[in-house]
């Protein structure tokens, strides 16, 4: 946390780059989760029964792509905070990895993950969490975030994040699978609250 005090001392960081665009964040949101680790699992259980969620699988998307979740996408309030998930239980995907393969598998939900969030950042979603590495990696490239002021942390290795993506201010959290306790996504939700 002292680092960029520490950089702006010795002239590396001016205070126009530690210009923060957290006040400008609206709340619509989506919550995207490529994760299948034991935790996200319980995580993305415990959140389908508060909000609006959507499961995509590798095999369907494999066969007909992103268009059930997007027409999905289209018709849900991004101010409920509603949940895109791959995640799945072992067996499901060890299925999907013996048709597709297990690279294929994994590369399909990631990319159709990227492609959903600029679907939903293009229908003003400005606050994102996501679980999963790999799916963090998609969303951010896809979003095209190559700068994030860090802010407070929701669980341990966990802050919420800010950039900028087309133009607009989001707020962003991105976390590996086992991160966080079962109710990390509201948790998230409300850390987010208290930043802002």
């Amino acid at each position: 946390m002292p680092s960029p005090d520490l950089y702006a001392q010795r002239g590396l960081l001016t205070v126009a780059d530690r210009v923060s665009q957290r006040a400008a964040v609206a709340d619509s949101t989506i919550i995207l989760s490529g994760s299948c680790s034991a935790m996200t699992r319980a995580q993305v259980a415990k959140y389908r029964d508060i909000a609006p969620s959507f499961r995509i699988s590798p095999l369907e998307l494999a066969q007909h792509g992103t268009r059930a979740a997007e027409a999905w996408l289209a018709t849900v309030d991004l101010t409920s905070a509603p949940l895109i998930y791959a995640t799945a239980e072992p067996e499901d995907v060890q299925k999907a990895q013996d048709v597709l393969g297990r690279d294929k598998a994994g590369e399909i939900v990631e990319t159709a993950l990227a492609r959903l969030a600029i679907c939903a950042r293009d229908r003003g979603a400005r606050r994102f969490v996501v679980a999963g590495g790999e799916t963090s990696g998609a969303v951010t490239t896809a979003l095209g975030v190559t700068r994030l002021d860090i802010g407070r942390e929701i669980a341990p290795g966990v802050p919420w994040t800010f950039c900028e993506s087309d133009g607009h201010p989001l707020a962003l959290t991105l976390k590996s699978g086992n991160f966080g306790r079962e109710t990390f996504f509201s948790d998230a939700l409300s850390s987010l609250k208290e930043q802002l």
